[in-house]
């Protein structure tokens, strides 16, 4: 099921832009003061429920007045006791908007031809002042019924009123609240018809008890308190309040856009641009968010690395052209003159030309064995909790390389930490240059080493020529090399670099006296220092 939803939202989610999601989730986060508003039923039904609160509080209270005010009321003899258990009963809510059903408006009373009570019409001198003292303050009206539920004071007087549900209660002995229509209602301010409590009116019935019986019935009724209608009488406020909230929300879009959108829209306007190979990547703008400034950054030095990846490409497919294209044509040319002059030729020629095709074929494969190393060496990625020790690395080397033409010499201190590097890595770069110190004509190198911070730094340096310093700036470039005629491909140095670079090593020439001195530098391994 979910996997289904998930499915029918991803094949009809409609294309949104950075600015309009960002819109709507200003103008949603704005919007939840105004929706919390309307949908407070909550608060609301505590309104209500406080002015039932009231309601009963302002029945009881005339209840126990009337009741000591009522004709035949026993005097009190004795005070209470009030720390008996069940004393005090406080009375429960009873209305909730959600639950507690709506009656018609209040009927008009109905004829009745029995008398009032005489006890009620009695108590009325004494009681009504009270009545009309509490409703100045509380608003609420109030009508006496007596135990017949004959309206003795108030709307409806010399009628009855027995028929009402809330009365008949009351009669018998059980207060009672009801919510009861309106009928004269009418919308007074803009927000009323929000409100659920809008045009009802509760309607409470409280049983006047004398001497355990009940002698008469208050019937209260009062409008709870509207919601809305704070709202409405600071309307004023409230559309000063969304003017400038508006006014916000201009300003949070400007910066978004100034700080998001614009930057992400002309850094996808530069990207297509670079990926055409036109246009450059646009000044990082000073407005935009630290995360925007960081990725302007970071496709400003992809960018550069892809174009100095291009111009690598560019000049190294040149170059192999170059290399493979001098022994081709040697073959060639060798084996057109075989062709054409073949038979006429004699032996010795004929086997000079053979002699030149397979040393052109021999350099062919040379340049494809040292490519493919290239390649690899490129494509070399550091291993995980690498260490070697150097030690045993550097004496293989040398036992593999010392001779009568070239005599190594390894000078290393004891006690050399591991380093983070492969071991064959290690091998390749030290046989590299000392082949190639074989090659310039030195007859003597030395392997050193020294630690320095977290590195280990080997150094390698012969007696030969050294290297010419129009040489040094072009030394690790691919395909250079100024022992061509001994065969030499000018592919070691790069193959040394790459191997070096993929476990964050390096390799560089540095100033020397005499003959040349390379420094391989290599990362300790995780705990060696």
């Amino acid at each position: 099921m979910i996997a289904a939803a998930k499915a029918f939202l991803k094949r009809h989610w409609p294309a949104l832009g950075l600015r309009t999601i960002l819109l709507t989730v200003l103008l949603a986060v704005a919007a939840m003061p105004v929706a919390a508003a309307v949908f407070l039923r909550v608060y609301e039904n505590t309104l209500v429920r406080q002015t039932e609160v009231e309601l009963v509080s302002q029945g009881a209270a005339l209840a126990a007045t009337a009741a000591a005010v009522w004709p035949g009321a026993a005097p009190v003899a004795t005070p209470p006791d009030k720390t008996r258990p069940g004393y005090y009963r406080p009375e429960t809510t009873a209305i909730d908007l959600s639950a507690s059903p709506v009656l018609p408006a209040r009927p008009p009373a109905a004829v009745t031809a029995e008398p009032a009570d005489a006890a009620a019409l009695a108590a009325l001198p004494a009681l009504g002042p009270v009545i009309d003292e509490t409703t100045r303050t509380t608003l609420a009206s109030v009508v006496v019924l007596d135990r017949n539920g004959r309206v003795v004071r108030g709307l409806g007087e010399g009628r009855t009123q027995r028929s009402l549900p809330e009365v008949a209660s009351a009669l018998g002995g059980t207060p009672r609240t009801v919510l009861r229509r309106q009928s004269n209602f009418q919308q007074r301010y803009a927000f009323e018809f929000l409100s659920r409590a809008s045009g009802i009116r509760l309607h409470h019935a409280r049983p006047i008890v004398v001497q355990g019986k009940v002698v008469g019935v208050l019937l209260l009724s009062r409008s709870p308190r509207a919601l809305f209608r704070g709202l409405y009488e600071d309307r004023g406020k409230f559309l000063v309040g969304l003017a400038g909230l508006i006014a916000v929300l201009v300003v949070l879009s400007g910066l978004v856009s100034r700080g998001i959108t614009r930057p992400i829209v002309a850094l996808s306007a530069a990207s297509r641009e670079v990926a055409a190979g036109r246009g450059t990547v646009p000044e990082t703008p000073s407005t935009a968010a630290v995360e925007i400034r960081q990725l302007y950054e970071d496709f400003r030095a992809m960018a550069e690395a892809i174009a100095r990846r291009s111009r690598y490409l560019r000049d190294f497919a040149a170059a192999v052209s170059h290399e493979f294209k001098t022994p081709l044509a040697g073959i060639g040319g060798a084996v057109e003159l075989l062709q054409d002059h073949g038979e006429s030729m004699k032996p010795e020629e004929r086997a000079r030309f053979l002699a030149n095709i397979s040393a052109d074929n021999t350099r062919l494969a040379q340049l494809v064995t040292r490519l493919l190393d290239l390649a690899r060496a490129d494509m070399a990625r550091p291993g995980v909790n690498v260490a070697v020790d150097v030690a045993g690395a550097v004496h293989r080397v040398v036992d593999a390389l010392g001779g009568s033409t070239l005599t190594v010499e390894a000078a290393l201190p004891a006690g050399l930490p591991p380093v983070a590097a492969p071991e064959e890595a290690i091998e390749t770069v030290l046989t590299v240059l000392l082949v190639n110190s074989r090659q310039a004509g030195a007859g003597r190198a030395v392997i050193a080493a020294e630690i320095a911070d977290d590195t280990l730094i080997l150094t390698v340096s012969d007696d030969g020529p050294g290297v010419a310093e129009a040489d040094r700036e072009r030394l690790f470039e691919p395909f250079f090399t100024s022992h061509r005629a001994d065969g030499g491909t000018g592919l070691g140095l790069p193959i040394a670099r790459s191997l070096l670079a993929a476990s964050e090593g390096r390799i560089s020439l540095v100033a020397s006296k005499t003959g040349a001195r390379f420094e391989v530098v290599l990362p300790l391994a995780a705990g060696g220092g």
